[in-house]
């Protein structure tokens, strides 16, 4: 026992000194400023749960451009427009590149877009993505497929009501709509019918197993911040989750190996009529194999269903919550949709260009319940400068969008829901201020796809139904699961078919 208390004690001793050298080894540059740290762990012992509501506390104290020590990790906290601009314009391609998380090492080998190293792979799955998956051509030429599913979701909701006010609950609606609206995108057949769509409790076992599937990789792991515990960061995953990964990509490669095998039996004709994402990437694949593998294909499947479903359902979720707290900005929506479509002809997505204000709801929701308190972490490859402090070489960068939108300098009036901030000069109110869609080289490639699903689906719900609280309380607000910051409670409402819509409803 006591040969052991020795061997203990001596590692720990070798810990503390390499922890004090690699700290010493900044202490001389001119980094930003910073809260006493602790050996081997840094600044752990100041980041109580939840993290986010403790590195505002630190910010507010020590400014909005901060470092800190995760463990043996340095990171720079961003949470000022002044220091994102810097960041992501100055610093760009420094800061391009994703750090190597462990669990994105062990589970999707670097392959998907959000944890490619910026280089060669990274820019052309951006690129082929860019052309293919989120292009206006492309974006237009799937649009028929979300206007039917949208509308199959609003004819349901009309029939199931029978002219009275009926209860629904929108977070498993909104979570089906979206993988119907995914699985059009990439050429598949809808996951749910429309008997399926309203009812929470019909098609349940479908939705816990895409949910299952689809799930988020969970972001950092012990071995992240202390090197020397890379292998229990491994030995934490246990059999139980690498089966579980193995069953999502076999679940991935069936997807794809069924893509094989229509392309198969088409005829050409109909390859160039029906030509998917997933058929280009195929046929990239015959002649650059070697970038263009089976796991970065189905990698762009899995960021397309993860990437696209849980954000897309939490920003709907809140922008309904919001609006039924706030009655006078849903009828402001509805005069404006009456006005620029009329109550003879259903929305569609050819007029959001014509709803500024639907589309200033979206801006807002994505300020007062940003999804996740930080923006995806970026990596320094360099050295380099932020807000005059020196930033070295392999810092992780967090932007804390949160921060930012809490901020009464930036935003006045910051905890209040007001769309109308955002009718001022776009240049004014967006940019490094707003941050919802990302910043930079990394930003989100599929911003424009987002507003098209959440601008429809927002729209048509505005303008085909009146909506109630239930039993009149106030929509409870609360965040629930922090890295999503989705709702604690899912959202149920009370909705029925509008009186000036009853014709058009009737004839969907």
């Amino acid at each position: 026992m006591e040969t052991m208390y020795l061997i203990v004690s001596v590692l720990l001793l070798i810990l503390v000194i390499c922890n004090k050298l690699l700290q010493r080894k900044y202490h001389h540059k001119n980094l930003p400023p910073s809260p006493p740290s602790l050996p081997i762990i840094g600044h752990f012992h100041l980041l109580k749960q939840p993290v986010h509501t403790a590195i505002d506390k630190l910010i507010q104290l020590y400014g909005p451009v901060l470092f800190l020590w995760f463990g043996f990790r340095p990171v720079v906290v961003l949470s000022s427009p002044a220091a994102i601009k810097e960041c992501f314009t100055k610093n760009d391609i420094i800061f391009a590149n994703r750090p190597r998380l462990l669990m994105g090492g062990l589970t999707e080998k670097y392959s998907v877009i959000p944890l490619a190293q910026y280089g060669h792979l990274w820019r052309n799955l951006r690129r082929v993505t860019a052309i293919e998956l989120f292009s206006l051509i492309r974006l237009d030429m799937s649009s028929n497929g979300r206007k039917g599913e949208a509308r199959s979701l609003i004819r349901k909701m009309f029939k199931n009501s029978n002219g009275e006010f009926m209860k629904v609950e929108l977070k498993s609606v909104f979570y089906k709509l979206v993988f119907n609206f995914l699985a059009r995108i990439l050429g598949m057949k809808p996951y749910f019918g429309e008997e399926e769509m309203v009812d929470p409790q019909m098609a349940k076992d479908k939705l816990d197993a895409l949910r299952s599937k689809f799930s988020a990789t969970p972001a950092f792991g012990l071995g992240d911040f202390f090197p020397f515990l890379k292998w229990i960061s491994r030995w934490r995953m246990g059999k139980k989750t690498l089966e579980w990964f193995k069953k999502r990509d076999q679940y991935l490669q069936n997807i794809l190996d069924g893509f094989r095998s229509r392309a198969s039996i088409s005829s050409k004709e109909e390859k160039e009529k029906k030509r998917t994402i997933v058929d280009v990437l195929l046929s990239l694949q015959e002649t650059e194999p070697e970038l263009y593998t089976d796991d970065v294909i189905k990698g762009i499947i899995l960021v397309t269903f993860v990437g696209g479903s849980g954000t897309s359902t939490t920003t709907m979720e809140w922008a309904m919550s919001l609006l039924l707290n706030h009655p006078e900005v849903l009828d402001k929506a509805r005069n404006e949709i009456e006005h620029n479509v009329g109550c003879h002809q259903l929305l569609d997505e050819s007029d959001l260009v014509k709803l500024p204000y639907l589309r200033c709801i979206i801006s807002e929701t994505l300020r007062v319940c940003p999804i996740g308190a930080f923006l995806a972490p970026h990596e320094s490859s360099e050295d380099c400068t932020i807000g005059g402090y020196n930033v070295p070489k392999g810092t992780m960068l967090l932007v804390n969008q949160q921060a930012l939108y809490k901020d009464p300098k930036v935003w006045p009036e910051p905890t209040m829901f007001k769309p109308e901030r955002f009718e001022k000069s776009k240049r004014e109110n967006e940019g490094t201020k707003w941050i919802g869609f990302g910043q930079g080289r990394r930003g989100c490639p599929g911003e424009a796809l987002a507003n098209r699903t959440l601008g429809l689906t927002l729209g048509l719900l505005i303008q085909c139904f009146d909506w109630e609280r239930v039993g009149g309380e106030m929509v409870d607000m609360t965040t629930g699961d922090q890295r999503l910051m989705t709702k604690a409670k899912p959202l149920e409402a009370m909705y029925r078919p509008r009186k000036a819509l009853l014709n058009v409803l009737s004839q969907l």
